[in-house]
């Protein structure tokens, strides 16, 4: 679980088949700092928002698996040697949750429509329809919150801050993000369908009995 508080901007370093094997996916090595410290194999490293294990990690780089699905649902697929990543390593119980409550896990690739402060994001319909006004979405790994729906994306507003310390300041009209939608709509949703009932129902009916 994550934040959507970018920790550091590194940069993607260099992608290679998987050990194990080809068939299971990629590679992906990244340059950072920040994050490496204190950080062990197995644990969790958001990179523009998508949530990786790590399985290597040395002085000023670190390395994660991405089978091929992660790889063809996200931005991750087309990183080049030396693109800007957002960094956040996964939450610890008792820290600030200063963005909202995120996954990692990638709803849709959007595109940016407009860049800066004013950003614009064509996004598909099903990152759309969890989106409300002063609602949140994470852009990049970024926690942000929605200004407009509109009919084929959504707009934020990035505060400088934000822009100088994170990848959505270096963006450019057309480029891939990776999207992911507040979870709490997407549970709300499915509690809504179909009027199911809760298993705790019959539970809850002898207790009181």
């Amino acid at each position: 679980m994550f934040t959507g508080i970018v920790e550091e901007l590194g940069a993607f370093a260099a992608t290679e088949p998987a050990p194990e094997s080809a068939a299971f996916g990629s590679r992906l090595t990244f340059h950072a700092e920040l994050v490496t410290q204190g950080t062990r194999v197995g644990d969790s490293i958001a990179v523009n928002g998508c949530c990786l294990t790590v399985v290597a990690v040395g002085p000023g780089w670190w390395a994660a698996d991405a089978v091929s699905e992660t790889l063809g649902r996200t931005s991750l697929g087309s990183l080049r040697p030396g693109d800007p990543v957002n960094f956040e390593r996964a939450v610890s119980v008792g820290s600030r949750l200063g963005g909202h409550l995120v996954q990692g896990h990638v709803d849709a690739v959007g595109r940016v429509d407009r860049t800066g402060p004013d950003l614009r994001v064509g996004a598909p319909h099903s990152v759309r329809r969890y989106l409300v006004e002063k609602g949140s979405v994470t852009v990049d790994g970024v926690s942000l919150t929605v200004v407009a729906v509109t009919e084929g994306g959504f707009g934020v507003a990035v505060i400088p801050h934000t822009l100088a310390v994170t990848t959505l300041g270096r963006k450019s009209v057309g480029d891939p993000v990776n999207l992911e939608a507040d979870v709490i709509a997407k549970y709300a949703e499915r509690l809504l369908q179909g009027g199911t009932e809760s298993p705790y129902t019959e539970l809850g009916s002898i207790e009181r009995s």
